[in-house]
């Protein structure tokens, strides 16, 4: 029996529990901001136009990729992966992914978004759970490997029986 962890990919509802939660505290964080910009009318689709002004747009488009690419380069994970123990790694060498290739993986959302969002959804189906966003950027999400205290660990023994 190897000692080596066993790779295990991140299934499309590990993914989607990720990407609510990501939602929610970007939600959280950018709400009171457009509020305190713009006002509750913001909200209001009759009174507010598709881009309010310079904050709208670098609230509700760059800070967020920003913020995602810096978790992602520090962290392998959002708040939402690290929170379902999934991580981002390079398809080939399962290491920390490049700045480009993370770049490259948050625009692939909205290319793997257009065609009725099938891009994400191929997570479902393909060997590797890879999204379209993952195979244009050559990146996988993984499971993190689950470490069990020596304590609770099995015996030799047990194997044996």
């Amino acid at each position: 029996m190897s000692n080596q962890p066993q790779l295990h990919y991140a299934g499309f509802w590990r993914r989607t529990l990720a990407s609510l939660i990501d939602t929610l505290w970007m939600m959280l964080v950018i709400t009171p901001l457009l509020v305190y910009f713009y006002g509750w009318e913001y909200f209001d689709p009759y009174q507010s136009p598709p881009l309010d002004g310079v904050a709208d747009l670098l609230l509700t488009w760059v800070a967020p990729a920003i913020a995602v690419i810096l978790f992602w380069r520090a962290k392998q994970a959002t708040p939402g992966k690290m929170a379902v123990h999934a991580r981002v790694v390079d398809a080939r060498s399962l290491q920390t992914p490049g700045t480009g290739q993370l770049i490259i993986r948050y625009l692939g959302y909205f290319i793997a978004t257009l065609p009725l969002c099938l891009g994400l959804l191929w997570v479902a189906f393909d060997s590797r759970k890879q999204g379209w966003h993952d195979k244009l950027a050559g990146t996988l999400v993984i499971c993190n490997p689950v470490i069990m205290p020596a304590a609770k660990q099995p015996s030799v023994a047990a194997y044996k029986a």
